[in-house]
């Protein structure tokens, strides 16, 4: 017998026959004799319904009764599936963030979990077998009393912190894909799904482009070591393959201890809300780069690659990325502090991204990098930035080229299947 936390999202719990589908697979692992707790999404679109509604309402509104009303589409969710379990002979009960409770910090629409109470949880698992049926996204601010919302694909991060705080065997989070791939099986359909993924390997993929798993989900899976499957809900539920006292079919999220063999390169990523800044002739002395990067910060803007050229007569320029929709806010921010900075020109571009190699293997192999660039200077493609980590390579590169780049490079490193 395992304790389970099983997590479904928007597209899984779309309509009632979805969530039907749902209760069958938790029906499954009950059978199997697993202690289960399920944590849920809002039904698909129906976030942006009520995101919506606040935005007509009052374009200027309170984030404390926003989360109150954006949280309501999970409630509704846990309720039918715990309904739909209950049809289906199986105990279970609905909750609410609050009711367990999910704490976390008072950063209304974008709060971060402190703790997980999972004491009432587990003495039912014990008791009645009861299923906890637990409304994601969601959390509370235990000193004001007041519902928060986790951000926009919350209820993984929901999920992990649940497994966490119940010592959970394991974290399977159902989504519309069965597993994660060495890249876009859209752009490459020789993309092929990973067995294995170590933490490090999938936070970089998540925090790059890649859409399978939010980036604080993974941040808490790799701190608390929870095993966690990327399957997908839309296979059968009562299919053969399915019922098994192993891993699942699927992507296992695992300590990098777990993978026997590492392959040099995992997988590639690519994002597209990137843009680039270059700050001309600045004054090369002490300073210039706090001047720079800390008006930024103050403005809550978030800087990936940065790369600063050779001082030519005690003058540089200065470039980096910021996320597209941020892209006129930095200029705005650095044109408020330029008697400070004292740069003579800003220049950017929004018709760019980032294409990012991984993999935990680069870490015992030279020359990875170098394959990269000659493949694409082969294809014609220019790079315009780069940065690099132990386990990643990334690169800016124009938007017209992506498709080759991700194509190219994923060829390179032999991972068509």
């Amino acid at each position: 017998m395992a304790r389970l936390v099983m997590k479904f999202g928007g597209t899984s719990v779309a309509n009632v026959e979805r969530i039907r589908n749902v209760a069958r697979h938790v029906k499954r692992e009950v059978e199997a004799g697993h202690q289960v707790a399920v944590v849920v999404s809002a039904m698909s679109g129906k976030t942006n319904e009520l995101v919506a509604w606040c935005r007509e309402t009052a374009l200027l509104h309170d984030s404390r009764e926003y989360d109150a009303i954006v949280a309501s589409g999970e409630q509704v969710t846990s309720g039918l599936l715990a309904i739909a379990l209950q049809d289906l002979g199986i105990p279970a009960r609905s909750w609410q963030g609050w009711q367990l409770p999910i704490s976390t910090d008072d950063a209304h629409s974008s709060a971060r979990i402190l703790d997980v109470n999972g004491t009432e949880l587990i003495r039912r698992f014990s008791e009645s077998g009861e299923v906890a049926v637990i409304a994601g996204f969601q959390g509370m601010h235990l000193p004001s009393g007041r519902l928060t919302t986790l951000g926009r694909g919350g209820s993984d991060t929901s999920a992990v912190a649940v497994a966490a705080a119940i010592k959970a065997d394991r974290c399977d989070i159902y989504t519309d894909v069965d597993g994660v791939y060495t890249t876009d099986p859209r752009i490459v359909p020789k993309a092929k799904r990973l067995d294995k993924v170590a933490f490090e390997e999938m936070l970089e993929m998540a925090s790059l482009g890649a859409k399978v798993l939010q980036v604080r989900s993974v941040e808490l899976a790799m701190v608390h070591k929870v095993r966690t499957f990327v399957r997908s809900s839309f296979t059968d539920p009562d299919a053969p393959e399915l019922r098994t006292n192993g891993d699942p079919p699927g992507t296992l999220i695992c300590d990098e201890e777990e993978i026997v063999e590492s392959e040099v390169v995992t997988g590639i990523a690519f994002a597209r809300d990137e843009a680039q800044v270059s700050i001309r002739r600045v004054a090369d002395k002490p300073g210039i780069a706090a001047g720079i990067f800390v008006p930024l910060a103050e403005a809550h803007i978030n800087v990936d690659m940065i790369v600063q050229n050779i001082s030519a007569e005690g003058f540089t320029d200065i470039t980096f990325t910021v996320p597209t929709a941020d892209f006129e806010r930095a200029k705005a921010a650095l044109q408020a502090a330029r008697e400070n900075i004292g740069f003579e020109t800003i220049e950017g571009a929004t018709d760019v991204v980032k294409i990012s190699i991984i993999g935990i293997g680069m870490r015992s192999h030279a020359g990875v990098a170098a394959r990269a660039f000659r493949a694409l200077a082969e294809r014609g493609i220019n790079i315009r930035l780069i940065s690099t980590s132990e386990i990643k390579i990334s690169v800016l590169i124009d938007a017209a080229y992506t498709e080759l780049a991700v194509r190219t490079l994923h060829s390179v490193y032999g991972l068509d299947a």
